[in-house]
């Protein structure tokens, strides 16, 4: 997909988003790109600069901003988690219920499960907490 700024004929700008390049130009040789304001077909292109972000590794360290309290309290409770609990996925609301059920044997636990699930596990007297952070997932 590709932003385009334009403007037409009355100099009324507004912008449009397009599959491709050549899709603009499809469209507009058809006349099937109309001003937003007036309605007119006569439509072009503005000068636009790219936006382009650098990544994360490339970017200098002048320009990170320092993390906040809550960041650095939410990344001290991520690293207390990760260190003293398992994780178990998808798995929680069923792994969450089995130790309550004394099915399994106790452990401190963290994992993931659709807000039903949730919601029928604390129904259930089962006490679960939502964690403010997305557990890490590993990258093939």
């Amino acid at each position: 997909m590709i932003r385009y700024d334009l403007t037409c004929t009355e100099k009324h700008e507004f912008d449009s988003w397009f599959q491709s390049a050549e899709a603009y130009e499809r469209l507009r040789a058809s006349g099937h790109i109309n001003c937003a304001v007036c309605g007119s077909s006569d439509v072009e292109k503005l000068l636009m600069a790219p936006t382009v972000r650098p990544a994360r590794s490339a970017a200098p360290a002048a320009l990170a901003k320092p993390a906040t309290p809550t960041e650095e309290a939410i990344a001290a409770m991520r690293r207390a988690v990760e260190e003293n609990s398992e994780y178990v996925g998808m798995d929680f609301a069923s792994e969450a219920r089995a130790m309550h059920e004394g099915d399994v044997p106790e452990r401190s636990i963290y994992g993931e499960a659709p807000i039903e699930e949730a919601r029928r596990l604390l129904a259930d007297g089962i006490p679960v907490a939502p964690l403010p952070f997305l557990p890490r997932r590993k990258a093939n």
